[in-house]
C-alpha cells in the first residue's frame, strides 16, 4: 500500500517526497520489522518505542512514525502515535471493521460469557460471527488463543479483514478499559455498546474507580446503540454520551427488566417484557449473574434488531464457557468447579451462585495476580471467608511479586475462620481435593480457562483440568 493511502486516511501531512512511497506492513516491535515497513513508536510502561527507532531501522523499517522530534526523511511526526497506529491499521487491513457490524461489550465481570451467548444468537439466525476475547478468538471455524482481552489494533484490524474473509457479517468483541483508554479500538464504529458492570479492578492501572469508569464510557460514544445494565451505579457514567439506549436491570425500572426469577442447579429461568411482548427466557448456566448475563445478551441483539422469540431460541441452546462454572467431569462424591473469577465481585459471585446448588460444603481455593491492583487482595479474602466454609489461599500468576507475599496480602482481610495457605496451586489442589467430602463443591477460582502460570522466573504449562484428573487417578 502506498504511503499516501495512509497518510490521507490518518489526516498526516508530510514531506512530498516521501508520499509515493510503497509499504510492505506496519509494526509497533522492533522485532517484528520487516524491510520495507512502517514502524510505530509508542510510548508504553516498560519501555519507549522510541528508544527502538535505529534498530527498527536496521531491521528494514523505511518510515519511522512517532510523537518526538526529529528532522529525518523517513520520520513522520504525529500527536499520538497510538491514535495512528489504530487508523493506519485500519486503512493497511482494507477497513473491513466498516463492512461488518461490531458488537463490542465492556464491565468487570461477564464479557466473556455474554460475547458467546450473542454470536450463539446470532449464529442461530444464520448469521455468521466472529468473536475476540479473553478465552479465545473465533476465525470461522479456526480457534486462535487470546493473549489478552482486546488486542493491539494493528493485530485487531487484521482479524477483522481475516473474519471479514470468512464471511462474517457480525464480530462480538470483549472491549477492555486498557483498550479503550490507550486507544487500541480507536476508530471503530461499533454497532452496539453492552455495560455488564463494574466493580474493583485494574486500579493498579486507572489508579481511581472514576478513572476506570471515564475510560469504559467510551465506548459508548464510539457506538450506534447501547445495551446498559441500569443497576450498576455506574450506569449514569455510561449513559452520558451513549445513543439509541435499551436499559435492562433486575432491580429497578427499565425497558428489558428479569421478573419471576427461579435459580435452579443447572440453570435459571426468568421473564421478560419488551415493548408490550412476554417471554420466558432459560439459560442452562446456574447462578444469578447469569440473569444480568443473559440479559446483558438479550437486550445487546434486540438493539441488532432480534427478535425476543429469536432471543428466546437461541439462549435456551447456550451452553457453558470454559473456565466459567465449569464442572470438571470426576467420579467422585463432590464437586469440582473452576471459574476464572479473579476479582472481588467475580469471587462473591461464583460462591454465592455454588451455595445456591451445594448440599455439602462450600470449600473455595483462590489467589490473586502479582503486578496487579494490591488493594482487592484482602477484599477478596474477607469475601471468600465470609461466604465459604473452607478456604484454601494459593498462588495465582505472581509473576514477578513473592507468591508469599500475596498470600500475605490476602490474609489481612479473611479475619478468623477455618483457612490454610499453600503457596503452590498444585499442591493446594491437591489437598483441597483430600479434604473434600460427599456432597462438596470445591471452587477453584482465579485461572478459569488459563492453561499456564506466570512466575518471575517464566511461564510454565499448568491446566487445572490435568491436575484434577491426574490425581484423581492415582
Amino acid at each position: 500500500m502506498r504511503l499516501k493511502t495512509l497518510l490521507k486516511e490518518t489526516r498526516t501531512a508530510v514531506n512530498e517526497k516521501i508520499e509515493d512511497m510503497e509499504i510492505s506492513d506496519i509494526c509497533y516491535d522492533s522485532r517484528k520489522v520487516t524491510r520495507g515497513s512502517l514502524f510505530v513508536a509508542i510510548k508504553g510502561f516498560k519501555s519507549d518505542g522510541h528508544e527502538y527507532i535505529e534498530k527498527a531501522r536496521e531491521m528494514g523499517a523505511a518510515i519511522v512514525v512517532g510523537e518526538e522530534v526529529r528532522n529525518e526523511d523517513w520520520y513522520i511526526r504525529v500527536p499520538s502515535s497510538r491514535k495512528f497506529l489504530a487508523m493506519a491499521s485500519k486503512c493497511f487491513f482494507e477497513n473491513c471493521a466498516d463492512k461488518m457490524k461490531i458488537i463490542g461489550i465492556t464491565g468487570t465481570n461477564g464479557k466473556t460469557t455474554t460475547s458467546y451467548l450473542i454470536k450463539q444468537i446470532l449464529e442461530l439466525k444464520g448469521i455468521k460471527c466472529g468473536l475476540i476475547g479473553t478465552n479465545q478468538i473465533l476465525v470461522g471455524d479456526e480457534a486462535i488463543e487470546s493473549e489478552r482481552t482486546t488486542p493491539e489494533s494493528r493485530e485487531l484490524h487484521e482479524l477483522f479483514k481475516r473474519m471479514y474473509e470468512c464471511g462474517a457479517e457480525c464480530v462480538v468483541m470483549e472491549v477492555s478499559s486498557h483498550s479503550l483508554e490507550l486507544d487500541r479500538v480507536y476508530g471503530i464504529n461499533f454497532e452496539v455498546g453492552i455495560f455488564s458492570n463494574l466493580t474493583q479492578d485494574h486500579l493498579d492501572f486507572h489508579e481511581t474507580m472514576g478513572n476506570y469508569a471515564k475510560a469504559k464510557a467510551k465506548l459508548f460514544a464510539m457506538s450506534k446503540a447501547a445495551a446498559i445494565n441500569i443497576d450498576d451505579k455506574y450506569a449514569p457514567i455510561m449513559l452520558e454520551g451513549a445513543k439509541n439506549v435499551i436499559t435492562y436491570s433486575v432491580e429497578n425500572p427499565s425497558e428489558m427488566k428479569a421478573e419471576n426469577i427461579r435459580l435452579r442447579e443447572r440453570g435459571i429461568l426468568f421473564n421478560v417484557n419488551y415493548k408490550g411482548e412476554e417471554r420466558e427466557l432459560r439459560l442452562g448456566i446456574p447462578g444469578g449473574f447469569s440473569v444480568y448475563n443473559a440479559l446483558a445478551a438479550a437486550t445487546g441483539a434486540l438493539c441488532l434488531g432480534m427478535s425476543l422469540e429469536d432471543i428466546e431460541k437461541g439462549l435456551v441452546i447456550a451452553r457453558g464457557v470454559k473456565g466459567r462454572l465449569e464442572v470438571v467431569p470426576t467420579l467422585t462424591p463432590y464437586t469440582v468447579i473452576i471459574d476464572y473469577a479473579h476479582t472481588p465481585d467475580g469471587l462473591e459471585n461464583v460462591i454465592r451462585a455454588v451455595r445456591g446448588f451445594a448440599k455439602g460444603r462450600v470449600i473455595t481455593l483462590f489467589g490473586c495476580g502479582g503486578d496487579r491492583d494490591r488493594t482487592k487482595r484482602p477484599v477478596m479474602g474477607s469475601i471468600a471467608m465470609k461466604l465459604s466454609d473452607y478456604v484454601i489461599v494459593t498462588s495465582d500468576n505472581p509473576r514477578s511479586e513473592e507468591p508469599a507475599l500475596i498470600i500475605e496480602d490476602i490474609i489481612k482481610g479473611i479475619g478468623e475462620g477455618d483457612y490454610i495457605t499453600i503457596e503452590s496451586r498444585k499442591d493446594a489442589i491437591e489437598y483441597a481435593l483430600d479434604f473434600a467430602r460427599e456432597g462438596d463443591v470445591v471452587i477453584l477460582a482465579g485461572k478459569g480457562h488459563e492453561t499456564y502460570q506466570i512466575f518471575k522466573e517464566g511461564t510454565i504449562h499448568f491446566d487445572e483440568r490435568e491436575v484434577v484428573k491426574e490425581y484423581l487417578r492415582k
